[in-house]
């Protein structure tokens, strides 16, 4: 018999034929978040749980008596929102799906720098609702990004992308990081090691977080950070929402503390802080950082690749518990 797997969001149709055709696959047609409950009774009836971001695995699910599954085969790179001790308690492994978003969401972080520095957002929605009166000088100005400096909070495969990309624009390059990079990379970047997140945020024109959430990094860029930039300074978070405290981040923007920020992860997603969304310098985004067709079927082409491996007696290349 096939190994049974239960993907717990519909992922493109390249990437489900493909699964279909060496295991037998259970998918939510309708294309809901799975309740708690769903989740338990899936652990004694499935060989492997394919979760996403938004599918909250913690011991209380991992901790079933005799659980069928055996992997949770994670689609997509974080993987925070799975208790990896309770996992290995329970001798489940847990896979990821790493290096096959980076173009992608490094693409997202600048085109965010661009929207918020262009305010393009705003420029939009005045003229579908009707109040672009025409060209004039001085109508929404914004702010180029040539001849500025990029912070990146973090400096792994996405941040390095994303610095490359900026160089194209005329940014300088500035990192904080737990680890700093090898001297070659610093080189063919020419990016500058900054020991301290105080002193990159208030040496940076943009800053865009590119670190892991969880505990270590909850509420990391807060109202005494924010204090510290630039009053014309842009913050970028394609990471994760947990990473900056929204209600400080809405109190800044609104009293020009910073000038705007670009936004694609929130907090409490989909859930987002009416606080921002009334706030005409802040550009919104539903979480797109890795959603292009590509991407997102090389993401399932990962995993399938991990169960392929596991299923087989291997050990999976993307293993994470």
């Amino acid at each position: 018999m096939l190994p049974k797997i239960l993907l717990t969001r519909r992922w493109p149709d390249a990437v489900e034929a493909h699964l279909r055709q060496r295991y037998d696959v259970t998918v939510d047609p309708a294309d809901r978040p799975l309740g708690v409950a769903e989740l338990t009774e899936a652990m004694g009836l499935y060989d492997a749980i394919c979760p996403t971001v938004t599918d909250r695995i913690g011991a209380a699910i991992l901790s079933v008596p005799n659980p069928r599954v055996r992997l949770l085969g994670n689609y997509g790179a974080g993987f925070e929102h799975i208790d990896l001790d309770a996992a290995k308690a329970a001798g489940i492994m847990v896979t990821n799906t790493p290096d096959v978003l980076t173009d992608a969401t490094a693409d997202l972080a600048i085109l965010l720098m661009l929207m918020a520095g262009r305010r393009a957002g705003e420029g939009e929605r005045e003229l579908r609702a009707g109040g672009w009166t025409g060209w004039r000088p001085t109508h929404m100005l914004g702010q180029g990004l040539a001849g500025k400096r990029l912070g990146l909070v973090g400096f792994g495969r996405i941040a390095q992308a994303t610095a490359a990309r900026a160089r194209a624009f005329g940014l300088s390059i500035a990192y904080h990081s737990r680890r700093r990079a090898d001297a070659a990379i610093e080189r063919e970047l020419d990016a500058v090691h900054v020991e301290s997140l105080e002193e990159l945020a208030a040496a940076s024109d943009v800053l865009s977080l590119h670190c892991p959430g969880g505990p270590a990094t909850r509420h990391l860029v807060n109202a005494a950070l924010l204090s510290r930039m630039k009053p014309t300074a842009i913050l970028v978070n394609t990471a994760r929402g947990s990473v900056v405290n929204e209600a400080d981040l809405a109190a800044a923007l609104t009293a020009g503390t910073i000038a705007a920020a670009g936004l694609d992860v929130f907090e409490g997603e989909p859930a987002v802080n009416p606080a921002l969304t009334a706030l005409s310098n802040a550009v919104l985004l539903p979480h797109l950082g890795s959603a292009t067709l590509e991407t997102r079927t090389a993401m399932g082409m990962r995993v399938a690749a991990n169960l392929d491996r596991f299923f087989a007696g291997e050990v999976p290349h993307d293993r994470v518990a």
